[in-house]
Order: C-alpha cells, then structure tokens, then sequence
C-alpha cells in the first residue's frame, strides 16, 4: 500500500478516524493517498481541504471534466501511475464516453493534444506543463496567451491550484511509494461548498 506504516480505517481512532468517516467511500474504504497521512491526522486534514476545495468546490467556473483532465496530464507528466489511474476514471466517468477518454489520454501520452482539444483549450494544458516541468520559465506573457483563448483570471487560477495541487499529490505519491491495491478508482466528492460532505460519486 505504501512504504511507511498506515493505520486503517478500523483500527484509526480520534482525529483520525473522525477525518477517515468524512471521506470514506463504500464499504469504509479510504483512498491509499489519503491514508498515507495516517501518521499525522494534521496533514491528512490540510491535504483534504485543498483537495476539495481546488476541485471539487461549487464556486468553481470550470467544469469538473477539464480540472479532471488537467490532473491526469500533470500525473503523467511526473510519471504518477496512482494519480493517472484515478482521475483518468474520475475524467471518463464525468463526460461518460470512455471512448473519447480513451482517444484523450493516448493523445496525452503521445503528446499529440491537437488530436483532441481545439487550440484554445490547448494552452490551458501548455500552462500546466510548463508549471510543472519547468516552473522557472514562466512569464507573465504564459498568463496572457489563456487570457487572449477567452479564459478569464479566476479560470486561470482554477488551472493554476489544480496543477499544482496535482503537483503536490503526485509527489506524495510517489515519495511515499503509494499503491492503487485496496482502492476504488475514480471516486470523487460532489461539489459543494460544505468541507464535511464528502457524499461520493
């Protein structure tokens, strides 16, 4: 499951198991990468909120499809399997065509977009490449290349927190050696604006 010690659902008490009952899926299941934070109920609480808040928050203006979509890049932009295999589900579930999210994510491995995304959706992809592979190398001009595609700044911040959110979680992952083994792939809260309701979908 991971390389440090977790401690399970039925087996967590206090802190822990209260965080564990708000993000429990069916049968008490809780993803890996959350539970890696067993140890430290603290970061396990931080972790969740930005989670549910930069995707999974109502006052979002894009739809859950391409912060999905952005996740899964970055994810396989940094090699994370677990991140791809969940969210890829997550994104396929969201358009419900598993035909196009499978032609989506072949265009991603290939680095071929212009096969699935028109051009203005592309540089919302350039952007989060860049963030994440070379961080440094971003310029103001980056933000105004999204601005002249139509995206205004708070969608542009959507883009921004998810990818590097995903950047975070992938690291997590991958620091950690967390394994899908247990988990139920492509599971998400609804979106709201409650942090307790985590009602799964």
């Amino acid at each position: 499951m991971t390389w440090i010690k977790v401690i399970g659902f039925n087996e967590a008490k206090g802190k822990l198991l209260k965080l564990y009952q708000r993000v429990a899926g069916p049968d008490n299941n809780v993803d890996n990468i959350l539970m890696s934070h067993s140890l430290r109920p603290h970061t396990l609480e931080g972790h969740m909120a930005l989670y549910k808040n930069v995707l999974h928050h109502n006052a979002n203006q894009l739809e859950k499809h391409w912060l999905e979509a952005i996740g899964v890049y970055v994810s396989l932009l940094n090699q994370c399997e677990y991140c791809v295999e969940h969210h890829y589900q997550g994104y396929a579930r969201l358009i419900n065509d598993n035909e196009r999210a499978q032609k989506v994510r072949q265009a991603m491995e290939r680095g071929q977009l212009s096969q699935v995304f028109q051009a203005n959706e592309i540089t919302l992809f350039e952007y989060a490449k860049k963030l994440t592979l070379t961080p440094t190398q971003l310029t103001e001009n980056d933000i105004n290349i999204m601005r002249e595609a139509g995206y205004d700044d708070g969608c542009i911040l959507e883009i921004n927190q998810v990818a590097a959110y995903f950047n975070y979680a992938n690291r997590t992952v991958l620091g950690l050696g967390v394994a899908t083994a247990g988990d139920i792939l492509g599971l998400s809260p609804n979106d709201n604006d409650d942090p307790d309701n985590w009602g799964h979908a």
